[in-house]
């Protein structure tokens, strides 16, 4: 029988069998499940500012996992040897409990907590909820790296345990998004969302030709600014990756003029890969 997936925009609808776009989430029997579940691609110790987080336990270091599969299809992505692919990638078997037990021992090397990343961590939605409830019950803290296109409902259900999100906004056009295999008003409004929870900063990709006009970032500047002026954007340079490698990297000056124009009406901008 066929089911439905309600966990982001795309809303499957899945044959017996059938896995979801994003790689990650099958039909078994008439229901949804997970095929990542304990299933890790990376785990490493990073610091706080490589998820970008720069205003939240700044110095610090927090353990870093992924999985795979995602449900957008940005043809620049950087982690597509893991985003873009299903259950047949290499993986490391990791229960929440062995996940939070490594986070507890690594304590002493100045780790805070866990951070859900690399891939898109909330196609396996069920592991970051049972991973971050049972790292805030031992005392450690929940950051999570997303795309931000996930349902409003499972979104509250979980932010409740998340402490820090940084949200990609890919642009701030509709066209933009539907090339990306995403939804720009879902993206807005789970930061929206976010902030009533937990604190957030924001990530946009500067790709030339694409999201890089002074007009687009005014408008995306001052939407966040609408939200809270006081929201980190992380305004950072392209590099041709993936199936985008028919143009050069962002010239470095338009990185720094678009951070000026967001600077304009936003208090903490920051600009990377440059």
């Amino acid at each position: 029988m066929n089911a439905e997936c309600p966990l982001c925009f795309h809303r499957c609808i899945l044959r017996e069998g059938q896995t979801g776009l994003c790689r990650a989430r099958a039909n078994r029997d008439g229901s949804i499940v997970p095929l990542n579940y304990g299933k890790l691609t990376a785990l490493a110790l990073d610091p706080i500012e490589k998820k970008p987080l720069r205003r939240f336990h700044p110095g610090s270091l927090i353990l870093s996992t992924g999985s795979f599969g995602c449900n957008l299809h940005c043809p620049f992505c950087q982690n597509a040897a893991i985003a873009a692919v299903g259950a047949n990638v290499h993986t490391q078997d990791c229960t929440p409990e062995q996940l939070v037990q490594e986070a507890l021992r690594l304590q002493s090397e100045g780790n805070i907590g866990l951070a859900y990343t690399y891939n898109e961590p909330l196609v396996g939605y069920e592991y970051v909820r049972d991973c971050a409830g049972l790292a805030h019950r031992a005392g450690m803290l929940n950051v999570l790296v997303t795309n931000g296109t996930i349902g409003e409902a499972p979104w509250r259900a979980l932010l409740p345990l998340i402490d820090a999100a940084n949200i990609d906004l890919k642009g701030f056009t509709e066209n933009w998004y539907r090339q990306l295999g995403g939804d720009l008003e879902t993206v807005k409004r789970s930061i929206l969302v976010a902030a009533e929870y937990c604190h957030v900063e924001i990530t946009t990709l500067i790709v030339p030709g694409e999201n890089d006009s002074e007009e687009e970032m005014r408008a995306l500047s001052t939407w966040l600014a609408s939200v809270n002026p006081e929201i980190p954007l992380h305004i950072s340079r392209f590099f041709p990756r993936h199936r985008m490698q028919d143009r050069p990297p962002t010239p470095v000056p338009v990185v720094y003029h678009l951070a000026e124009i967001a600077r304009e009406r936003l208090r903490y901008v920051y600009t990377g890969n440059c």
